[in-house]
């Protein structure tokens, strides 16, 4: 009988520690735009009296690109002129009026560009013909400082860098493991790139392995780990990688099995060098991870949504909408996005 109590409490202890201390939920701002939403940015601004205004990006299918000057109670639709066809799956904003915009498909489809002017007009800055040329995930350091992810050409990951914010330039590859045969990136949620500082790149792969990529010298050596993510198929594999100091975390699974929670998250405590499962993973295969603050990460997916106040040992479910993309601009205001333009904001009650 004490036995029994003693485990009881054990489990009651576990659960209290391992639940978020508040709850978050996520709340629907607009949808049933035409357009399957896979990129989304935050960033502070300021109103006309000089008032701290968050400004949203969000971007997809059918050449939308949308940007809110209030919190997404609305939203304006920006165009890319005469290229409404392109699929949006990369957006970095850093104000009002200056964003990346990055687009994916087969060579020339796979492109660059930017605005100053809020929209108006974008300077197309990069773009390949070569068939095998394919974009996954663009991030920036700083207006003038990005990096864009691209599936392997002649056996090696493409990234290419820009540090004017107006010429993109392919980094050396010379010490680059090569990839797998058919191993590439997934341009599902502009998350499989992630940068820490000024040195440090992480980028995430899939199909026959689900491997880490990591350079902690801008790019110039690069060691990699494989994690025990799903793997082994085109459909599998890491979709989305975080970092934040020492603390490394892997998300995906198998777009084709959405409800399989087996093998879709697991962490690193040693910045990536080596990776355990999560012990308690999310409720199926997910797309996007965002930090929120401390050991607190959020992640999205198809079937839902879920939170870990551990840096990914445990993750708890927290609601249940198709979302493709999450980002997080502080502890009570973020935004993801999903299919037929699904736009909800992230609430900390």
């Amino acid at each position: 009988m004490k036995a029994k109590v003693f485990s009881l409490i054990v489990a009651l202890f576990f659960f209290l520690c391992s639940t978020p201390a508040e709850p978050h939920s996520w709340k629907v701002q607009t949808s049933g735009i035409d357009t399957n939403l896979r990129a989304v940015s935050a960033v502070y601004g300021h109103d006309p009296r000089g008032a701290q205004i968050p400004i949203v990006w969000t971007s997809g299918s059918n050449g939308v690109i949308l940007k809110s000057l209030d919190e997404g109670k609305t939203w304006q639709r920006v165009y890319v002129k005469d290229d409404d066809a392109l699929d949006f799956r990369g957006i970095v904003a850093f104000s009002e009026r200056v964003a990346y915009v990055m687009s994916s498909g087969e060579g020339e489809k796979s492109r660059i560009y930017k605005t100053t002017d809020g929209g108006e007009t974008w300077n197309l800055q990069y773009s390949d013909n070569r068939k095998e040329f394919f974009l996954d995930s663009i991030a920036c350091l700083s207006e003038t400082v990005c990096l864009a992810l691209g599936d392997p050409i002649d056996g090696k990951f493409v990234l290419l860098k820009t540090s004017d914010g107006e010429h993109w330039n392919p980094l050396p590859t010379d010490n680059m493991p090569p990839a797998l045969g058919s191993e590439g990136a997934f341009a599902a949620s502009n998350s499989c790139l992630a940068l820490l500082g000024d040195e440090e790149i992480f980028f995430a792969t899939g199909g026959p392995a689900a491997r880490i990529f990591h350079s902690t010298d801008a790019g110039i050596t690069w060691t990699f780990a494989r994690t025990p993510i799903l793997q082994g198929n085109p459909s599998s594999g890491v979709f989305s990688v975080g970092a934040d100091e020492n603390h490394v975390i892997a998300l995906g699974g198998d777009y084709k099995e959405i409800t399989n929670s087996e093998h879709v998250a697991a962490a690193s405590s040693d910045n990536g060098k080596t990776w355990r499962l999560a012990v308690r993973p999310p409720g199926g295969f997910r797309s996007a991870l965002a930090h929120v603050d401390g050991g607190r990460w959020v992640a999205v997916g198809p079937t839902g949504e879920d939170i870990t106040t551990d840096n990914g040992i445990h993750w708890i479910h927290t609601d249940s909408l198709n979302l493709n993309a999450v980002t997080i601009l502080d502890a009570n205001r973020g935004w993801a996005v999903g299919a037929k333009g699904t736009i909800a904001r992230f609430v900390n009650h």
